[in-house]
């Protein structure tokens, strides 16, 4: 056994050695790209452009030395493109240098003022690649998502950084009350002095000049009392005032999350309507506008008849769009497409429609 066990060992490390041996004289000989297509409504990447990006950018691939081809370079190259999910880059030992690309999947597309982007109904924003032309709902309105128009990424991440950001600022506006809080305790240690400062009666003392020392240490007192309350007054309308800057942070902490809060009430609404075939089919473009109290509200443009429908904000979505239906199915198809300018279902129980 142990001499069978010493030929394998010996066997193993020829093996490895001629392994690595055919590494160091391996050269790329082919370059085979692959694109999972993770939407069903057409590409966002191709392997045409993969290839191009590889070309201007310089890096070794076809013709180079295995040893010498950066591969997390290659895919830190293709991840720089938002709509790119996830690349991997390896090189198998044929010397094929094989890249596989998994692509993100929007679930519409932001044509809002100074916006053209993809999001995906997590919240992943993205530009829109050149000559895209995926088959997804479109956005449009005076609505502005919480994040600015170039940004990429994570609407959550960037919800949170911001937010990071302000409590940041709030800690640093905290500390400008520090010489504010020692200048109170000082403050308050003459006030408390101030209670002690008392006047003895000399042994052989006049009672007249008694008296007068009397009557000049409660003026005394009296003129440093209102000293140290306007102090006091003075400190406390100089920390509120930083408060105020605190509660103004944090209210915009509180608008933030609102907001990002509402953008997801958005793509839920998306996401609802790409389940269901009939809406997916019927319905060409959500616009959506703020409402008087800041929140989303949403028009649909059908593809069938001339009217608009007022949805109102994207609560209660299943229950507005049933409702919708019920009216097409019921009314619409009796009284004709063409009858009304608007149909309104943001009311509860109700439909409002103007002609």
């Amino acid at each position: 056994p142990y001499r069978r066990q010493r030929q394998m060992c010996i066997r193993d490390s020829y093996s490895a050695a001629r392994v690595r041996t055919h590494r160091r004289q391996l050269v790329v000989q082919r370059l085979d790209i692959e694109i999972a297509d993770s939407s069903s409504h057409g590409q966002l990447v191709t392997g045409g452009a993969v290839r191009q990006w590889l070309a201007r950018s310089g890096v070794k691939t076809v013709g180079a030395a295995a040893r010498e081809v950066d591969l997390r370079s290659i895919e830190g190259l293709i991840l720089r493109n938002g709509f790119v999910a996830d690349a991997t880059a390896s090189i198998d030992y044929g010397g094929v240098l094989r890249i596989a690309v998994r692509q993100r999947r929007p679930v519409v597309r932001l044509l809002f003022d100074g916006y053209n982007a993809y999001a995906t109904d997590e919240g992943y924003l993205f530009a829109a690649p050149q000559s895209s032309a995926l088959y997804v709902p479109v956005m449009t309105g005076s609505y502005a998502p919480p994040a600015p128009a170039s940004y990429t990424g994570s609407i959550a991440d960037y919800t949170a950084a911001r937010i990071a950001e302000s409590e940041g600022r709030i800690a640093e506006i905290e500390r400008e009350k520090y010489p504010l809080y020692r200048a109170e305790r000082e403050n308050d240690e003459n006030i408390k002095a101030l209670r002690r400062m008392t006047i003895k009666k000399g042994l052989f003392e006049r009672r007249e000049n008694f008296e007068r020392r009397v009557k000049e240490l409660r003026e005394k007192k009296a003129r440093l009392r209102r000293e140290y309350r306007y102090t006091a007054r003075v400190l406390q309308e100089r920390i509120d005032k930083i408060s105020a800057r605190q509660a103004a942070e944090r209210e915009k902490q509180k608008k933030l999350r609102k907001s990002y809060e509402d953008f997801l009430k958005l793509l839920n609404f998306v996401v609802l309507v790409e389940k269901d075939d009939f809406w997916r089919s019927e319905i060409v473009q959500i616009v959506v506008a703020k409402g008087p109290d800041g929140a989303p509200e949403i028009e649909l443009v059908p593809r069938t008849g001339s009217h608009t429908v007022i949805f109102g904000s994207p609560d209660d979505a299943e229950e507005k769009l049933a409702k919708l239906l019920t009216f097409y199915r019921r009314g619409l198809r009796n009284i004709g497409w063409e009858e009304y300018r608007t149909i309104n279902v943001k009311y509860k129980e109700q439909v409002v429609c103007t002609k």
